[in-house]
């Protein structure tokens, strides 16, 4: 099964995933770094944006090739504007998400507070246009929309 993810999100990204983006160059995801003196509540985090991405690493440096899909997933689809926490500069956060989710495994993904889930899940949502649905229902259009419609 770990194969079969990883092939996956290997070969999405193998397959062009640069070939989506804009021309023109797009501000970087916002990335936050939890400190000590601040609370975790998880809670809170996820629901303070639209779309919360908690990775290992950042957007523009991811530290694992599943988080690194993720990211790629949402640039394809002209998303940039999201919340991603890096679970390397915090192991109780890290911990602290895994519990909160019931989810064993970064990233994690969440769409209006809601738990998307991790890399397998956005990369299934993508390839069945279920991806481009949800990102409507944030009130946010995917790119491949347009991209589409170009090639026409």
């Amino acid at each position: 099964m770990n194969n079969l993810i990883r092939s996956s999100a290997a070969m999405c990204l193998r397959a062009g995933a640069s070939a989506y983006l804009p021309a023109r160059c797009r501000a970087p995801a916002r990335h936050l770094c939890v400190s000590a003196d601040r609370p975790r509540d998880v809670e809170d985090m996820v629901k303070k944006d639209k779309v919360v991405v908690f990775m290992k690493g950042t957007p523009a440096q991811p530290m694992c090739g599943f988080s690194n899909a993720v990211v790629q997933i949402l640039r394809m689809h002209g998303v940039d504007a999201y919340a991603a926490y890096n679970v390397l500069d915090d192991q109780d956060l890290r911990d602290g998400v895994k519990v909160f989710s019931n989810w064993p495994t970064i990233p994690q993904v969440y769409f209006n507070g809601e738990f998307v889930g991790g890399c397998d899940i956005l990369l299934q949502m993508h390839q069945n246009g279920d991806l481009v649905e949800e990102l409507g229902k944030l009130g946010i259009r995917s790119t491949l929309l347009d991209a589409q419609k170009e090639s026409k």
